[in-house]
Parts: C-alpha cells; structure tokens; sequence
C-alpha cells in the first residue's frame, strides 16, 4: 500500500479516536487515592497524639489555668517550675532507679530466653516439637488474672514477697508470645546457612550465636521494645509484690500522687507522666527502623 493511502486512514483513525478527559488518567486517580490516604493517616494521627499534648500543655500551665474555659492549648503564661516541684513530692529519683534495674534486666533475660526457645523450635528437628510448641502457645489463653493469686502466695511462703525477684525471675523463662514471634523469623532464614556452617564444624549453639542472632536484628529489636514498655509501664506487679517506699516503681509513684494525702495536683502529675513518658518515645524512636522491620516480616513463613 503507498504512503497516499496510509495517509489519510491514519488520520480518519486518528480524527475519530477521543480524548481521555484528565480527571479519568490514572495519574488523576493515583493522586486522589494518595490525597485520601494522606487525609486520613494525618486525621488519626492528630486523634492519637492530642492526649499527648494535652498533657504536655497541661504540666506548663499554671493551677488556676488547669481548667479554665475555653481551654488553653498553649499556656500562658508557661511554668517550667512544674517539672522540678513534681518530681521532689515523692523520691521519684528513687523510683526511677527501680524501675530501670526492673526493665533493663528483664529485657535482657526476656529477649535471650526467648530467643533460645524459639530458635529450638524454629530450627532443630525433633520429636513431639510442634506439639509442644502448641502446648506453649496454649499457655497464652490463660489470663493472669487466674494465677495471681497462687504466685503469689508461692512468693510469700518463700518470704520473697518486696523484693525484686518476683518481677524478675520470670522473664527467664520466655514468654509465649515472644517466643511465636521469634520462632516466625527464624523460620524465614534458609537452612541452607545451618548446613554450610555445619560442614565447616559449627555446633548448634555456634549456629545460634553467630548466625541466628545477627541475622535476626529486626525481630529481637522488637522483643526488646516490648518488654522495655511492658514493664516500665507495669504497675500491677509492682503493686501487688512491692509495699515499701524505697521499692516502689514509677508506675506505683505516679499512682501515689493521686491521693490526697501528698495533695493532688493535675499539674504536677502531668508533669511526671510527660518525663515518665520520654524513655519510652526516646527508645521507639532510636530503634523504629528495627521494630517496624520485626513486626513486618515475623509470621510470612508458617
């Protein structure tokens, strides 16, 4: 066919075919799908972070601003003295000391106690393993509201009651949960590295320790910001083993400030729960990368 025909059917093709309007690219429609996204993302996170605020404000104001109306998001005047003059009401110095020999322990032993007990699971072969695994997991349907009472006595006739050890001891034997979660993200490390590491000579705890656990950052990280919240925030434990000032935690501190034996003021007890607060944002913050990565990718492999 010549160019003088080819000529003019393209240009009848190209007369009749219309114009895609711009609203319907999809372009247009991506970015209307990311603007919604966006919206919503930036509405619960001023839902989320406005109780943070609120109490940030809260400890700057002055006592008879507390409950002024309208309410003042942005004091005026400021009064940093708060911070000081709350954290003298009670020996919180004291209480923070307790708090942090409590958790740093416990994330300690919680993490590598776990990690041992997973990594068996996750990784070596052996009779009745995934039975007993099932039989862990079960464990995690039993509240702790039904054996507190029994531990509890098993630590008073041991007359270890305010003391230390029975917040601490238990971590050394895992916890459930942590355990699901490491066993997940072992299993996605190939086994292939446990074969070549045993042909050079590598024993299961060489595998452990110089395979396993630097391959496994991310998850570990996880386990440890957990258990670094779960207990600097635990005040049910505390409670209930602790019952002399000089033992006490934060979490205990904060709730002594409500009585009105030491006087209740709002302000102050905003204040503490901001510095209480800090730790934990400085910790999440520091590790987000790890944490976000363990949480993402444990359970992709069953």
């Amino acid at each position: 066919m010549s160019d003088a025909r080819i000529l003019p059917v393209a240009g009848q093709v190209r007369a009749g075919r219309r114009a895609t309007p711009w609203y319907s690219t999809n372009a247009f429609r991506r970015l209307i799908h990311h603007a919604i996204v966006y919206v919503l993302l930036c509405a619960g996170a001023v839902l989320f972070i406005a109780p943070f605020l609120w109490m940030v404000t809260t400890s700057l104001k002055e006592p008879q601003n507390l409950f002024s109306i309208p309410p003042q998001w942005i004091p005026n005047p400021a009064r940093p003295a708060n911070y000081p003059e709350a954290w003298s009401v009670l020996p919180f110095t004291r209480f923070l000391r307790n708090t942090l020999i409590i958790t740093l322990h416990n994330v300690v032993a919680m993490t590598l106690s776990s990690s041992l007990v997973a990594y068996s699971f996750g990784r070596l072969r052996a009779r009745l393993r995934d039975a007993l695994f099932l039989l862990v997991l079960a464990t995690m349907m039993v509240p702790y509201e039904v054996t507190m009472v029994p531990v509890f006595v098993l630590w008073s006739k041991l007359k270890l009651t305010n003391t230390f050890i029975p917040l601490m001891l238990g971590a050394w034997f895992g916890s459930p949960y942590y355990i699901f979660l490491l066993r997940q993200f072992f299993m996605t490390i190939p086994y292939e590295l446990d074969d070549a590491a045993r042909i050079d000579g590598c024993t299961n705890w060489g595998i452990f320790g110089r395979i396993i656990m630097p391959l496994s950052k991310p998850a570990l990280a996880a386990v440890a910001i957990f258990t670094f919240v779960g207990n600097w925030n635990d005040f049910l434990g505390p409670l209930i083993y602790l019952n002399s000032m000089d033992r006490y935690t934060l979490a205990v501190g904060l709730n002594m400030m409500r009585n009105q034996q030491y006087g209740t003021r709002i302000d102050y007890l905003m204040a503490v729960s901001t510095l209480t607060v800090l730790p934990v944002l400085a910790l999440y913050f520091s590790a987000q990368k790890y944490f976000i990565q363990g949480v993402t990718l444990t359970g992709i492999k069953g």
